[in-house]
């Protein structure tokens, strides 16, 4: 597989395109006489009206005369209202991407888009009451002891539209149905977010690093960060909700509720069903308030149809490679050196600042990275990390990725975190890898209760992987 020809051809016939566009658009400049003409043809009945012999003043010609003299007629300008024009809403959308064939029909989907057309109606209407400035006061020892607030919350508002919370299984169509929604929000709906779970938790981290370096030891940060956060936005939509720390589980609660408290709606969609969020972890007792607020605020609704979006046919992908053999390994080079001939110099180990600290990129050059799998998952690197690369560079290339199993949770976390940040930013990838990617995760068990075990860490770890990589953008053909 040789791909290199079709990519220079593509780029060279892409500039040269743009670049004899350039030389062939000449503006036509406006002479007098041209000018004249263009007047003529819009109105060739056009007459002066007659010179007054009263002080020059700022003179409109009306409609009509009484001399019969046609004169151009006073245009209606009027502005617009975002309610006069015709509001694109979540279920005409979807109607319209069945009718392109961009969708298939589906009634239990069609469903899910009926309640996300019910919000959206409610949304018109919805105004979010100003946000008050909240004073943070140091809570006394009786109201640490109790867990009571220092400052009481504002009542909820009596219009509040309820939240959503979309759960399924991998390939139910669960980012489609997200930025459907979003994209239709009503034009009154001004103040509004969407944003991958891990991505708003970084931004809650560096809001509380913040404020605890500007306040004295023992204020409450979460709300005046939740008052922040709700001044930002009416409406936040939130894509693969989940909680894996317990830094996450701590905070998470008492976020959502004063964020409710004023006045923001919330669409979340995630893998899990609130009450399977964070099982087993470390204090999960301290996570079941958060559990309860969501069943009692969101409308929890599966996803759940019996249809797997992601075995649907496509193109098949020329940006994956397996086994680990000399041939692959020379081919994917043969790629990496084709992008990056065009992309800028290559250099060894780039450095990029995050948080305060230095990431070592091995070899990048301009927007294209290449990391081996050891060095981008077999090192302690965070969500903000893999966000960062990313965003940064447009193209990654992940190299000799190994069949994991069971006692290498940590490495499979951190690979699905890195995939999970490709795909919020639209990143595309190109992998190597020992086994096909459906694999990577599997492990020879032999009793049942190491069956089981198998089957609970594939829910939890294994299905990430392979919901975020067979439906990936990123393994579509590249030179398509």
């Amino acid at each position: 597989m040789t791909i290199i020809t079709p990519i220079h051809r593509r780029i060279l016939l892409a500039t040269n395109r743009r670049y004899h566009s350039k030389r062939l658009s000449f503006p036509v400049r406006k002479t007098p006489r041209r000018l004249q003409a263009s007047l003529a043809s819009v109105q060739e009945t056009y007459a002066p009206p007659p010179p007054s012999s009263a002080p020059l003043q700022h003179q409109f010609p009306t409609p009509q005369t009484s001399t019969g003299t046609s004169t151009y007629p006073v245009p209606e300008r009027r502005r617009r209202r975002w309610d006069d024009l015709p509001i694109v809403t979540p279920l005409s959308r979807y109607q319209e991407m069945i009718k392109s064939g961009t969708l298939r029909s589906d009634e239990h989907q069609r469903t899910i888009v009926e309640k996300l057309q019910a919000l959206h109606d409610q949304l018109r209407d919805y105004k979010q009451p100003p946000v008050t400035e909240i004073v943070v006061r140091t809570p006394s020892f009786l109201q640490r002891l109790f867990g009571s607030q220092a400052e009481p919350l504002p009542d909820s508002p009596l219009d509040l539209p309820k939240g959503l919370y979309l759960y399924g299984d991998v390939g139910t169509g669960k980012t489609m149905l997200m930025d459907l929604f979003y994209q239709t929000l009503p034009p009154n709906i001004t103040r509004k977010s969407r944003v991958h779970f891990h991505a708003f938790m970084i931004d809650v981290f560096k809001r509380l690093h913040a404020f605890k370096a500007t306040n004295p030891p023992g204020d409450d940060p979460v709300l005046p960060i939740a008052r922040d956060l709700a001044k930002e936005a009416t409406v936040v939509c939130f894509d693969e909700f989940q909680v894996t720390d317990i830094a996450v589980a701590m905070i998470l609660r008492r976020l959502l509720e004063c964020m409710l408290k004023f006045g923001v709606v919330f669409v979340l969609t995630s893998n899990r069903h609130p009450t399977q969020l964070y099982k087993n972890g470390i204090q999960r007792s301290s996570f079941v308030p958060a559990i309860d607020l969501l069943m009692r605020e969101f409308d929890v609704t599966d996803l759940d149809s019996g249809t797997d979006y992601r075995k649907m046919p496509r193109a098949l992908s020329n940006v994956y490679f397996h086994p680990l053999t000399p041939e692959h390994s020379t081919e994917i080079n043969k790629v990496f050196d084709a992008l990056t001939a065009h992309d800028g110099p290559v250099v060894q180990d780039k450095q990029i600042e995050i948080w305060g600290r230095r990431l070592k990129i091995p070899e990048s050059s301009d927007n294209i990275a290449k990391f081996t799998f050891a060095e981008l998952c077999g090192k302690p690197l965070s969500a903000a990390d893999y966000l960062e690369v990313t965003k940064q560079f447009g193209t990654v290339f992940v190299l000799d990725v190994p069949k994991l199993d069971l006692g290498q949770k940590d490495l499979a976390r951190r690979f699905i975190t890195f995939i999970d940040a490709c795909y919020e930013n639209h990143t595309k990838l190109f992998v190597t890898s020992e086994v096909p990617i459906y694999k990577i995760f599997s492990d020879d068990t032999s009793s049942i209760q190491q069956k089981q075990d198998k089957t609970d860490h594939m829910r939890s770890v294994m299905d990430d992987l392979v919901r975020i990589i067979p439906s990936h953008e990123s393994f579509r053909p590249f030179d398509q």
